[in-house]
């Protein structure tokens, strides 16, 4: 499984760190390990149970160890997933240089392409719309637009699709392994849920679009006050990763 496989790339990293700060906000989730590097997932509120307390052991996150907290990537909770994930993330996602290549530059849709979105990526939708012939966006939340459908029409559809773009948050409820099986095309995962890892290439992802926190303390402190991605700013630096598949 993929969660599996990223905990093996980097074990041995995480077993030196501590986690330093854990914060579980509202559209986003942040850890900090004790050397500085610090990682994101997005927090799927929408899909956690509902009760008074959400995460088991809260307030007890900090200084626990980095791989311990990392293991959770693999969970069935999606909030225990993002703590995790975001773990994993601040291991993984540490360096790389700067890429302004886009998504849309990268996978380069046009005339005679079948374009499938996993996850509703809005900057990007009226200009993939402009250039592909067919174009289909998938989403677990119900839309009146035409191109939007529910997420099990994924089955059927992604196979006939040229180019995919798949939120990396499909990580956290456990979808992504069974919608790459599915694909035939290029494929990129995008968002700051993203493991910039090649590990992924093994799975048949061919671009990574993710990101690296510069700025820890700031970001930590939008992540608490319910911020996200339009608000983070120059604390986060995109990261643009192709891979070559084996």
């Amino acid at each position: 499984m993929i969660v599996e496989s990223l905990l093996d790339s980097v074990e041995a990293k995480l077993e030196k760190r501590t986690v330093k700060r854990a914060v579980l906000g509202l559209g986003y989730t942040g850890v900090e390990l004790d050397d500085g590097s610090c990682g994101l997932a997005a927090t799927l509120r929408w899909e956690a149970p509902g009760c008074c307390s959400l995460v088991e052991g809260a307030g007890e996150l900090d200084g626990m160890s980095a791989l311990e907290l990392a293991r959770e990537a693999g969970s069935v909770r999606v909030l225990r997933s993002s703590l995790g994930l975001a773990t994993l993330n601040a291991v993984i996602n540490n360096s790389g240089d700067s890429n302004t290549v886009s998504p849309l530059e990268a996978l380069d849709p046009g005339p005679g392409d079948s374009v499938g979105m996993v996850g509703y990526f809005g900057p990007l939708i009226e200009k993939i719309r402009g250039k592909a012939d067919e174009f289909y966006v998938f989403e677990r939340r119900p839309s009146d637009e035409e191109f939007v459908y529910p997420d099990w029409a994924a089955d059927q559809l992604l196979p006939e699709c040229d180019k995919v773009i798949i939120s990396g948050t499909t990580l956290i409820n456990k979808t992504m392994e069974g919608l790459l099986k599915r694909c035939r095309g290029e494929v990129g995962i995008l968002g700051p849920s993203t493991p910039l890892s090649p590990v992924l290439a093994d799975y048949g992802v061919d671009y990574l679009f993710g990101s690296v926190v510069v700025d820890p303390e700031r970001v930590l402190k939008i992540i608490a006050q319910g911020g996200g991605t339009r608000t983070f700013g120059d604390g986060v630096r995109k990261i643009n990763l192709e891979l070559t598949r084996e």
